[in-house]
C-alpha cells in the first residue's frame, strides 16, 4: 500500500519540500503545526481548521508512533500513525501530513521552512519548538487560543472510567 495510492495528501520530507518550494514561487501562504492526534476531537478539528484560516496550504506534522511512546508512554498511542496520518488527510482543512520520528518538529520545521508556525493556546510562545528557526528568516508563530474541556489524555480518561467492571 502506498501513500501515493491510498492517500495523496500524505507525503514524505523529500516530498513536501518540494511541494513548499512550489507554493512559495507562487506566493503562496505555508502554515505548519504538529502534534500526536491520538484521538481526534472536537478541539483537534477546531484547532485545524482555525491554522488553515491563517495561510494557503496547512502542513500537519504528525508524531510517528515511536516518538508518541517517548512522548506519552508505553500505552500509547491507541491508533497507528498511518491510520492516524489518514484520518487528518480526511479533513479538508488539512492539505499534507508529514510523519516525523524525532520527539519534536524541530528538523521539520527547519527543512520546510513554513511562513507561519501555530500551535494551541496551551503552549507558551517562547516554549514553542521551531519559533526560533521561525524568527530567523521572518516568518510568524501564532498562538491560536486553547478550547478548554477537550483533550485527548482527559477522552482517555473518561472512556476507563466509564468502562463495566
Amino acid at each position: 500500500m502506498t501513500n501515493k495510492l491510498v492517500c495523496p495528501k500524505i507525503k514524505t520530507l523529500a516530498q513536501l519540500i518540494k511541494i513548499v518550494r512550489g507554493l512559495k514561487r507562487r506566493h503562496k501562504t505555508v502554515v505548519f503545526t504538529n502534534g500526536c492526534f491520538d484521538i481526534l476531537h472536537f478541539g483537534h478539528v477546531k484547532y485545524l481548521r482555525q491554522a488553515k484560516k491563517k495561510g494557503d496550504a496547512l502542513i500537519v506534522g504528525l508524531n510517528s508512533d515511536r516518538s508518541v511512546k517517548k512522548l506519552k508512554g508505553k500505552t500509547r498511542p491507541l491508533n497507528a500513525e498511518f491510520q492516524r496520518a489518514y484520518i487528518l488527510s480526511e479533513l479538508s482543512c488539512v492539505d499534507f501530513v508529514v510523519i516525523f520520528n524525532e520527539e519534536t518538529p524541530y528538523n521539520l520545521i527547519n527543512a520546510l521552512k513554513p511562513d507561519i508556525l501555530v500551535k494551541g493556546g496551551d503552549w507558551q510562545k517562547d516554549k514553542i519548538v521551531g519559533a526560533d528557526v521561525i524568527a530567523k528568516y521572518g516568518g510568524k508563530v501564532i498562538v491560536i487560543p486553547y478550547i478548554e474541556g477537550f483533550s485527548t489524555t482527559k477522552l482517555i480518561r473518561k472512556i476507563i472510567e466509564k468502562k463495566p467492571r
